[in-house]
């Protein structure tokens, strides 16, 4: 139901937050390396049969100039998630970052935090909850279980 894609295989370290959360929530879900620029056959391919194969969301997963998913929300009209990812050629992030997140009128890509691939995973669950009704409670459980985490950070404290 998801396709988590990134530019190359040093990204897997972050993306992979993603494909944790789609686990936790027992989401099905996809994932592989398409690259913008070294294989942007592949890129447009995939992005134009995406929904064809029953992909709902896509996740893509960026550094440097980060154009994979602005790219890829241009061929599609699923919604399509980008992680920002600070790579060894990056400038602390901030390309990564506003590649993403400064896309043109009519190509939107929903932006999570520099290396916020957990936060992508949570936000495609959301999206698939709008008409899998199932997850509205899977994400509710979530929810309460951070609300518990917290209270039990603050009882520790009172220790």
């Amino acid at each position: 139901m998801v396709g988590i894609i990134m530019g190359s295989e040093s990204d897997l370290p972050v993306m992979k937050n993603a494909a944790d959360m789609l686990k936790q929530f027992n989401i099905p879900f996809e994932l592989t390396i398409v690259s913008a620029h070294r294989t942007p056959e592949r890129m447009r391919e995939y992005a134009l049969e995406a929904a064809s194969r029953g992909i709902k969301v896509i996740i893509a997963g960026a550094g440097g100039a980060a154009h994979l998913p602005g790219m890829v929300a241009s061929y599609t009209t699923l919604p399509v998630i980008g992680v920002p990812i600070k790579s060894s050629n990056s400038i602390d992030g901030w390309d990564s970052v506003l590649s993403i997140l400064q896309m043109p009128p009519g190509v939107p890509v929903a932006t999570v935090a520099l290396n916020g691939a957990k936060n992508a995973g949570i936000l495609a669950a959301q999206i698939l909850a709008t008409f899998l009704p199932h997850l509205q409670q899977v994400l509710a459980e979530y929810k309460e279980q951070l609300i518990q985490d917290v209270s039990n950070m603050i009882n520790r404290t009172k220790e």
